[in-house]
């Protein structure tokens, strides 16, 4: 049995006494899966996991998304694990460098959309005994309920278009080192649509689903309302009080949910100040199916 103990912001919670390097039997994942869902963010500390078992760890939420560069993965012993870094080894990063610094919710732009992410600290840069590389989010379902009735009962049926590409080419306008997708990568991210209001598998409850990073266009309005709209939603959601940092430890098992959080990674360091964070990218391949969510209901039941 482990412990849930909540921060004190308006996400994040701790969870104690639970290693993620075991199986984990079915009440206590519906467990696990709740408190993702009322907490957006779970911070597992001192986990110590190879690759494999992250891997493990990761697939009980889903099917694991691979990266769109494939030499990415090339030789790789559990290809489904994604390394974020800024090392460097024989004159070329390990991994990537400069990923999700602009605020973005991952696989928006999937028809099948991302659940969660998953990340392990295992090299975390620090200055002045001071933590760097932090990890910032904000709750998509208290932006939800702080919208005005009116816009929300407006928009209620309301789609939005999301583009990979429009975030790969915002990167790189910004200084990120990456060169423009192919037109074989691009035809693997169409820009898909999906609902501006999205209900939660897990809560039940409305949130706001669009993101600076891939949202491109809200379907039902002219382009010129729909440029003003979603400029108003990406400043609605970065309210400061929707906000909260995670500030890295070694060892961290970070898992978030991309449906009721968006987030960005604080680029505070450089290429000197070495980060290595392993990557599960999961998607929503279970979530909104009856057997995933069968145990939750019950766990939500006998609370």
């Amino acid at each position: 049995m482990f412990t849930i103990r909540p921060g004190t912001a308006i996400l994040g919670a701790t969870i104690e006494g639970l290693d993620a390097a075991q199986p984990i039997a079915t009440g206590d994942f519906a467990r696990l899966l709740i408190a993702l869902g009322r907490h957006g963010v779970l911070r597992l500390p001192d986990q110590h996991l190879d690759e494999a078992q992250l891997r493990a760890f990761s697939e009980r939420f889903g099917e694991i998304q691979g990266a769109i560069a494939k030499e990415a993965e090339a030789g790789r012993a559990v290809p489904e694990v994604g390394t974020l870094s800024n090392i460097r080894e024989g004159g070329r990063y390990i991994g990537f460098p400069d990923a999700g610094q602009d605020w973005h919710t991952d696989m928006s732009y999937r028809d099948v959309m991302g659940f969660v992410n998953v990340l392990y600290g295992v090299v975390i840069p620090r200055r002045d005994g001071r933590a760097l590389g932090g990890t910032e989010f904000a709750n998509m379902h208290a932006a939800y309920d702080a919208l005005p009735a009116e816009l929300r009962d407006r928009l209620a049926d309301a789609t939005v278009t999301h583009d990979f590409n429009q975030y790969w080419e915002n990167a790189r306008r910004n200084g990120a080192d990456r060169p423009p997708l192919t037109p074989a990568q691009r035809s693997t991210r169409p820009p898909v649509v999906h609902p501006l209001f999205l209900t939660h598998p897990i809560t039940g409850r409305k949130v706001l689903y669009c993101n600076p990073g891939y949202a491109a266009r809200i379907n039902e309005l002219p382009e010129a309302e729909s440029d003003a709209m979603l400029s108003f939603l990406f400043a609605h959601q970065l309210r400061p009080e929707f906000r909260w940092t995670h500030v890295w430890t070694e060892n961290d098992l970070l898992v978030w949910d991309h449906l009721g959080t968006i987030h960005r990674a604080i680029g505070d360091y450089t290429r000197d100040e070495p980060r290595l964070i392993r990557r599960c990218q999961v998607m929503a391949t279970k979530v909104f199916t009856p057997d995933f969510l069968a145990p939750v209901h019950a766990a939500h039941a006998a609370m």
